[in-house]
């Protein structure tokens, strides 16, 4: 994954670097510093993102179910 692939990847997620950071627990600085020759990003952070995006999916399905059954 590219530096460009993630910032667009993030921002079809609706999600900023800062929010990124706090839910992955890493620096800032760090992921600024990411870039695509002398620090890549991790091979992790594309499976974080998919994960990320089923989850919300997920959750997102379940909210509805939930309001059409009047579960709380």
């Amino acid at each position: 994954m590219t530096k460009k692939e993630f910032d667009n990847t993030l921002k079809q997620m609706a999600l900023t670097r800062q929010e990124f950071c706090k839910l992955t627990g890493l620096a800032y600085s760090t992921v600024a510093n990411w870039n695509d020759e002398k620090l890549p990003i991790p091979s992790w952070v594309s499976s974080w993102l998919e994960n990320y995006e089923k989850a919300k999916s997920y959750e997102a399905m379940r909210d509805q179910v939930f309001r059409i059954e009047k579960i709380k």
